[in-house]
């Protein structure tokens, strides 16, 4: 069936096995016209067996990849030709110069030799690299070669591009120009980043998949990601502080821990009237409350408990 115009990319209970592995098990992704959806995940959660399988270079065990509406297994010549591909290591002729290899790369994609020039001149352009056309793709940093990388894989003007870990091994300024250039792409293609870097995905992304053991745990906006853990915590300061034990039994904060710093850690929710308790609490016993002060659950607390969580679902399965 064909999927609607603004869809670019549909996955549909997507399997790869190996052997009596399940490397991705009945995967479902959608991806929209103009976002840059992130593909988050631990080492080992099935992201790159997912990015293989969705531009054609790893056939699935079972499923359907569609892009703009073209089956990607029945007609994959015309349905790889909408998707541009950076795999996690780039694939760099190193004796090349830039002008060389990109011009190759666009012969591969069989642009037109009408056309060849100024499709170079318009991926560097856009990639930051106009003055590095005759530069040695072996004596460019780390940081220009996935550029280099990022220019072959638009070259063809696709509709949906694949960048599988872009940023691992470069220095904070280049992390920081690669981001901005992914950004730039959403404006004329969709755009998949698959990375383990939790920075990363609030930069970037517009929506977030987490993956793990191959299947995906979490599927939202990055404001839903953060909303999934509704727990915050209380950091509370005192003048005369209780002991511990004396605190629980005064608020019933079972849960409430004390740091090393003497403050106090109390988790709640949003919603609860603990913090009125504690309040009063303290008025009571003349703990002289100096601080009371929120600490909102961070993205990688919830990654952590959405992987955490699930793998010990599995486990006590």
């Amino acid at each position: 069936m064909p999927q609607p115009i603004d869809i670019t990319l549909a996955a549909h209970r997507l399997t790869r096995r190996y052997g009596t592995g399940l490397a991705v098990a009945e995967l479902d992704l959608e991806l929209k016209r103009g976002e840059v959806l992130g593909l988050l995940g631990p080492n080992g959660a099935g992201k790159s067996t997912t990015m293989q399988m969705l531009t054609g270079n790893l056939a699935p065990s079972s499923g359907s990849i569609a892009v703009c509406g073209i089956d990607l297994l029945e007609q994959p010549k015309r349905a790889k030709a909408r998707i541009g591909y950076l795999p996690e290591t780039p694939p760099l002729y190193r004796e090349l110069n830039v002008d060389e290899f990109l011009a190759f790369c666009a012969r591969l994609h069989r642009i037109p030799r009408t056309a060849l020039a100024q499709a170079v001149q318009q991926a560097k352009a856009r990639c930051g690299l106009a003055d590095m056309g005759r530069r040695l793709i072996a004596h460019l940093s780390k940081g220009y070669q996935q550029r280099v990388g990022i220019a072959q894989a638009i070259l063809h003007q696709p509709d949906v591009v694949i960048l599988d870990e872009p940023t691992v091994g470069l220095d904070p300024n280049q992390i920081r120009d690669i981001r901005a250039l992914i950004r730039e792409l959403s404006a004329n293609h969709s755009v998949i980043l698959s990375t383990h870097i939790l920075p990363e995905v609030e930069a970037v992304c517009d929506r977030v998949h987490i993956m793990h053991h191959g299947r995906i745990v979490f599927s939202d906006s990055i404001e839903g990601l953060r909303r999934s853990q509704q727990t915050e915590i209380l950091l509370l300061g005192f003048a005369r502080p209780p002991t511990l034990e004396s605190f629980i039994a005064m608020t019933g904060a079972s849960a409430a821990q004390r740091r090393d710093n003497g403050l106090f850690q109390v988790p709640c929710a949003p919603d609860s009237a603990l913090a009125q308790t504690i309040t009063q609490a303290a008025a009571r016993n003349d703990w002289g409350l100096t601080q009371m002060t929120p600490e909102h659950t961070s993205l990688e607390d919830v990654f952590a408990a959405l992987t955490r969580t699930e793998q010990n679902t599995e486990a006590a399965a």
